[in-house]
Parts: C-alpha cells; structure tokens; sequence
C-alpha cells in the first residue's frame, strides 16, 4: 500500500493508571501493535520496518501484538515472522489471534507455529505472567472463534489483583465489564480508515450518512456498505482510550490499510506506560 493511502506512521503516547500497580512495575513501558495484514498488498515493506525500528528504540519492556497478521490466506506469516523476530523487549512478546488469523482450518496453527518459532508468545485463553504474579496478562481467542469464553480465564484471578487483557476485538469490552480489566488492548477496527477532525470515525455516523451519498459513490468508502455492523457493534470505540464501566480500553488502529486508504487516521504504534 502506498504512503499516500496509508498515511506516515504515527507514535501514539499515553499514561495509564492502574490501581494496586506494584511498585517494581511502576512505570513499565509497553508497545503495542496490531492488525498488519500482511499480504504482499496491504503493508509495506518500509511501513512495517519502520514500526520495528520505531518499537526498538523505546526500548520496551514488554510487546503486545493484538491480531490479524495475515488477511485471508497465512502462508505471509513466515514472511512476517522474518521481519518480527528483530523486535525487542525485556520481558518477551505476548500476542492474541484475529478473525483473520483464523480464517482457514488451518490458519491458527501455522500462524500460531510461526511466532512460536520466533519466540513470540501466542495467547489462546491462556494467562501469562512475564511481569510476575502482580499483573498477569491474559489472552482471549478470537471473539468469532468458538472458543470465545472468558469467563473461566477471569475467574481463576483474584479480583485485587491487577491484569492486563489481550483482546483483538473491542467488542469483547462489554462483556469484560462483569470482570476486573485494568487495561484491555485491542484492535480490529483500524480506526474506523476515514475519520474526520472534530467529528470521529465516519463510521460511526454511517446510516445517517449512506443516505445523503450515491449509491454508486459508496462502494469506494470503506466500511459503509450497510455491513459494518458485522465488523463490530460498538463503532464509538474504534479507536484510542475508553473507560467501558470501571474497566480501561485501548483500541489501536493498526497497520496495514484497505483501500481506498486512511484519512486522519494513521497507521499505529502504542507505546503505554504504566503508573
């Protein structure tokens, strides 16, 4: 995809608080990134190397990856692999499937299998704990998978204990709410690709708007093809922080880009410290 339709790399900085934070953990750095669909089409070769640079020169402590590696076929993800075993990070990678990652019968495993063998991670409603027993982050599967059920992973966890919840789609933050999320990091959305200054992602707004454009005109904007609802529910989350009840909600907006491109919204590296 060609700069001009993806937009130059943005480094997206925040604070976030988290109650009962250790003090050995106060102010660890995480990096997050998500949803590359690396493809040949959708991500350049000097985007992604960029975000690896970009993600090694803050140092880390740890690396999250939030989903969609691939888009459809997963043969890319040994290419991927190649490019992401340069990342560093102190405590490791930790990562999450998407529904893209999961498109074929066979898609989990190899994608799965490639960052294993790069030494990544791969969370399938698994709990980890690279920062010690005081924040363990856990990894749901894929909120379209059968295998979507967090209540088990929750519930084995202390509710004074501080966590850290991978989830590649933000939906999944309604359900989460019956449950302590200090920080849930998700993606899927890319952001909304179209977002305009002052007003948010245009699909949020999209019934109103499919009115007033031509029919013929609305193939060529993404995601306002009256199906976007299946993309997800809550649109207003698309992108950045949200406190969903108690619970905090990061939503990246990824990396890689479907046409016709991304207006006010670039593609995303998050870098999060923790107090």
């Amino acid at each position: 995809m060609h700069w001009l339709f993806t937009g130059r790399l943005s480094v997206d900085k925040l604070t976030v608080k988290i109650a009962e934070l250790p003090s050995s953990l106060q102010g660890l750095k995480l990096v997050q990134l998500s949803d590359f669909h690396y493809d040949g089409l959708r991500l350049s070769e000097e985007l992604l190397a960029e975000a690896i640079a970009v993600t090694n020169e803050v140092e880390p402590d740890l690396i999250v990856l939030t989903g969609d590696y691939v888009t459809d076929d997963p043969a890319p993800i040994h290419q991927l692999a190649l490019r992401l075993k340069y990342l560093q990070s102190r405590y490791g990678i930790y990562a999450v499937l998407g529904n893209h990652d999961i498109h074929f019968q066979h898609s989990q495993t190899e994608v799965t299998q490639a960052l294993t063998s790069i030494g990544v991670n791969v969370l399938w409603n698994e709990i980890a704990y690279p920062l010690g027993e005081d924040l363990p982050i856990v990894g749901l599967a894929d909120y379209w998978s059968k295998e979507f059920n967090p209540a088990p992973l929750m519930e084995q966890l202390n509710s004074s204990t501080p966590r850290i919840v991978l989830s590649h789609n933000p939906d999944t933050a309604k359900i989460l709410e019956q449950w302590r999320v200090d920080l849930q990091l998700s993606g899927h959305t890319h952001g909304g690709h179209i977002v305009l200054p002052g007003i948010g992602p245009v699909v949020y707004h999209y019934k109103k708007l499919l009115k007033q454009i031509p029919k013929k005109t609305r193939r060529w904007i993404p995601l306002l093809l009256g199906d976007c609802s299946k993309v997800v529910r809550y649109w207003e989350w698309a992108q950045g922080y949200h406190q969903v009840s108690t619970n905090q909600l990061y939503v990246n907006r990824g990396l890689g880009t479907y046409r016709p491109g991304r207006l006010f919204c670039p593609p995303e590296v998050t870098v999060i410290t923790l107090v």
